[in-house]
């Protein structure tokens, strides 16, 4: 049991260097085993179907797959399947589902029924003996260990290096550019004053907007949940471009924007939206390289040198999970056990 507000998640939050680790060092082989049998198997195209926290994970996955592999990916909407009972032809499609709990029955049906329809089946979940992987075709165990308290953190991050590592494996890689991510995630980690004093910033905040481009997006979407669900702040996540499509005007010099910009294209793509924010005097924090962070109201100062972009995500989210705990700690709330929250949620 828990002694003080927010131990256990600030343990989980604290495993997440061992857990990239044991994924590298004990779950690549079997990773690379199914990648070679799913890439045998010639997909040409690929749902994912999740919810919440590996909802976002999913995400990542898509731009992975359309932007390593040039696969057309799609976010399946798992009421066509549970509520409306459409069957559509999956022949030689790959479906992916990602759970960490695995849980929810409507993942359970849609994956089910995609098998029955001719898809191949994928299940990326924390538990081995989840119903989503019975279910399943094959099966890729994200080896983050039990997760305890509500708000996913490890389980994340574990969930997107595995998807990074099937991947690689389909296109024939070896995953070795991701061999620095564990030092470089207990580097990240260990800057905990710093983070803890961004959150100042936010403690009385009534809403903050979260963004990025690219492979950064994922990370505005969780880092956005993590924020509502601990800390109960309205958090709201936009795509750069998005941004500029209407929502910029609720911005102004009052409001908390916090901005996700990964090293490479994203980051590139990011650029003319930083440069709007600052023109509406917005209070701006850059997590990502130092001549961003450096030149934002305040900022966050990621190892990127050497990172490829597409893993930096994995890096990201850290100091954006500290950042929803301390907010939240400092708000006098637990993030241990949000108010109405249940760690595995049931839908239908």
């Amino acid at each position: 049991m828990s002694t003080k507000p927010g131990e256990i998640m600030a343990g989980e939050m604290a495993e997440q260097p061992v857990v990239l680790r044991r994924i590298l060092e004990q779950g690549a082989p079997a990773i690379r085993e199914v990648a070679a049998a799913v890439a045998a198997r010639s997909p040409r195209f690929v749902l994912l179907t999740a919810r919440g926290t590996s909802d976002n994970a999913a995400l990542y996955a898509k731009y992975l797959l359309e932007i390593r592999l040039g696969l057309p990916c799609g976010l399946t909407s798992m009421s066509t399947t549970t509520a409306y009972g459409a069957r559509p032809d999956l022949t030689d499609v790959l479906v992916i589902t990602v759970s960490q709990s695995g849980g929810s029955p409507d993942l359970v049906a849609s994956t089910k029924a995609a098998r029955e329809a001719g898809a191949i089946t994928l299940a990326v979940t924390n538990n081995p003996g989840s119903p989503p992987a019975a279910v399943s075709e094959f099966h890729i165990d994200i080896l983050a260990g039990p997760e305890k308290a509500l708000p996913a953190t490890k389980s994340y991050t574990a969930s997107l290096l595995a998807l990074y590592l099937f991947v690689e494996g389909l296109r024939g890689g070896d995953g070795v550019a991701a061999k620095v991510l564990p030092d470089l995630a207990s580097q990240v980690l260990s800057r905990q004053d710093e983070v803890r004093h961004l959150a100042s910033r936010y403690r009385f905040a009534e809403r903050m907007v979260i963004t990025s481009r690219g492979y950064g997006y994922p990370t505005a979407k969780e880092a956005a949940l993590k924020l509502m669900e601990t800390s109960y702040i309205p958090a709201l996540s936009y795509s750069g471009a998005d941004l500029l499509h209407g929502p910029l005007a609720m911005v102004d010099n009052i409001s908390p924007v916090i901005a996700v910009v990964t090293d490479g294209r994203g980051g590139e793509a990011l650029q003319p939206v930083l440069d709007r924010l600052r023109d509406r005097g917005a209070d701006l924090v850059v997590v990502g390289p130092a001549a961003q962070a450096e030149a934002a109201s305040a900022g966050f100062v990621l190892p990127t040198e050497g990172v490829p972009e597409e893993l930096q995500p994995i890096l990201e989210i850290l100091p954006l999970q500290r950042l929803a705990y301390e907010v939240t700690i400092a708000r006098g709330q637990d993030p241990d056990a949000p108010r109405a929250l249940a760690k595995v949620t049931e839908t239908h």
